[in-house]
């Protein structure tokens, strides 16, 4: 699993690569930290590459979520596959995020 972040004016964009399960659910929890720290920004989290997402990383996009409603960002989720716009809906958290 990958995390390139990056700064575009008043958002980060942070691009995920590969899989997102519960091996690389604790190094993403940390290589996610500046996105914790920019969570009063626009984030936009592109999911082109994510081949997988575990409930491990579910419970940290869910952290994410929790902390830009705190200091009032937003998270927008881009390029999920059929499958994991799936898993999304099937754990409810498809309506707790905004998809493009």
């Amino acid at each position: 699993m990958t995390l390139e972040i990056t700064q575009k004016e008043d958002q980060v964009v942070a691009k995920l690569i590969g899989r997102l399960d519960t091996a690389a659910s604790q190094q993403f929890s940390i290589d996610m930290q500046p996105l914790m720290d920019n969570a009063d920004k626009k984030i936009l989290m592109d999911c082109t590459d994510l081949d997988f997402i575990s409930s491990s990383g579910l419970r940290l996009f869910l952290a994410l979520r929790k902390e830009t409603i705190a200091k009032g960002g937003s998270i927008t989720i881009k390029g999920v596959s059929p499958e994991i716009k799936q898993v999304f809906t099937i754990t409810g958290f498809y309506s707790l995020f905004i998809f493009e």
